[in-house]
């Protein structure tokens, strides 16, 4: 097991200086730069010239968006308010003698935000099937729906919260690995891990309708949305908005704490206007701002496990169901043979 370090996790991206020509003529002045900015900060570019060649502008890029111009070389301040989270690849084309030259730094933008740590109480605990690997938890008309995994085992069922039975189930072909579920506008939809496809089912009666395919070569972890979009994890920082009617991609954020980026995102809820996402492997969770990435509070559930039967199979902290006629929040694991009802102090 290894130890809870949501917070502690430090990871910066090494600046590089470089011209793809001309490494002799110019480069970006690195005095002053740091590694890791915050979106408060700005930042000063300008070029270094020691040969004193007439530059006519500077052109300056993030991320292949345009920053802004510089007349001649005049040093220029952009602040990064502007800027998503992540890594930003700055590009100075420079213009000079008819001709023009790339030179390219990078740095990295964390949170402003330092995570609030949260507090629970445990309010109810119920049966849970010790063999549902959870990938996918959801109340849907007072009724949970979950999604499991492992191939061969896949299954998207309907449960009874309070004694833990299924009421009804179905199960994945055997080559599909099953992921996160979500409700949208009375469709049942339900990611696979590696397998690039998603499946769309009629929420009342289990039948698959529609099979589609992801919007790019990405794995499918956690599903929620809100009333607008579906969103998506993959096991990585990156959180996407999709279409809920072509799952085409709209738009996407990196979550970030104030001090590094938090990866593996897994299982997604949407609660409050907020994003609750399992952190694989920390027994945490992690409530993100939809509209930046920044991480606003963490849920450290690590207790939960030692209360749930030890055995073989028994892994890690995996399902968030939010029920809004109780305003309680329920949280579960793979292969756990209980569920949490849990109410934030």
């Amino acid at each position: 097991m290894k130890k809870y370090k949501i917070l502690a996790i430090t990871i910066l991206t090494a600046i590089t200086w470089n011209c793809k020509e001309q490494k002799d003529l110019f480069s970006i002045d690195s005095n002053g730069l740091k590694q890791v900015y915050k979106p408060n900060e700005s930042i000063n570019l300008s070029i270094l010239n020691e040969n004193d060649v007439p530059i006519d502008s500077v052109v300056y890029f993030s991320n292949e968006s345009k920053l802004g111009t510089a007349v001649k070389n005049a040093k220029t301040t952009f602040k990064l308010d502007q800027l998503p989270f992540g890594t930003q690849d700055i590009k100075a084309l420079v213009y000079y003698e008819g001709k023009n030259v790339e030179c390219f730094t990078s740095f990295e933008i964390v949170s402003n935000i330092t995570p609030k740590i949260l507090e629970y109480t445990i309010l109810n605990t119920y049966n849970h099937d010790l063999e549902a690997y959870t990938q996918g938890l959801e109340f849907h008309n007072g009724v949970l729906y979950e999604g499991t995994g492992q191939r061969g085992e896949s299954t998207l069922r309907k449960t009874d919260y309070k004694t833990g039975n299924v009421s009804k189930k179905i199960g994945l072909e055997p080559q599909y690995f099953g992921e996160g579920i979500t409700f949208f506008n009375g469709k049942i939809y339900q990611l696979t891990w590696q397998e690039k496809v998603g499946f769309i089912y009629n929420a009342e009666t289990l039948e698959k309708e529609k099979t589609f395919n992801y919007f790019k070569d990405i794995e499918g972890w956690g599903l929620t949305h809100n009333d607008k979009y579906l969103i998506m994890s993959d096991g990585s920082n990156t959180i996407y908005f999709l279409d809920p009617n072509t799952q085409k991609l709209v738009k996407s954020i990196n979550v970030y704490t104030d001090t590094s980026k938090i990866e593996q995102l897994n299982e997604l809820e949407w609660i409050d206007g907020k994003i609750w996402a399992n952190v694989y492997q920390k027994d945490a969770i992690a409530i993100i701002n939809p509209e930046n990435g920044a991480v606003e509070a963490v849920l450290n559930l690590a207790e939960l496990k030692s209360k749930v039967k030890q055995h073989p199979e028994v892994d890690v902290l995996n399902g968030i169901a939010y029920n809004p006629a109780t305003k309680t929040i329920f949280v579960t694991g793979k292969n756990w043979d209980k569920m949490f009802e849990i109410k934030i102090k």
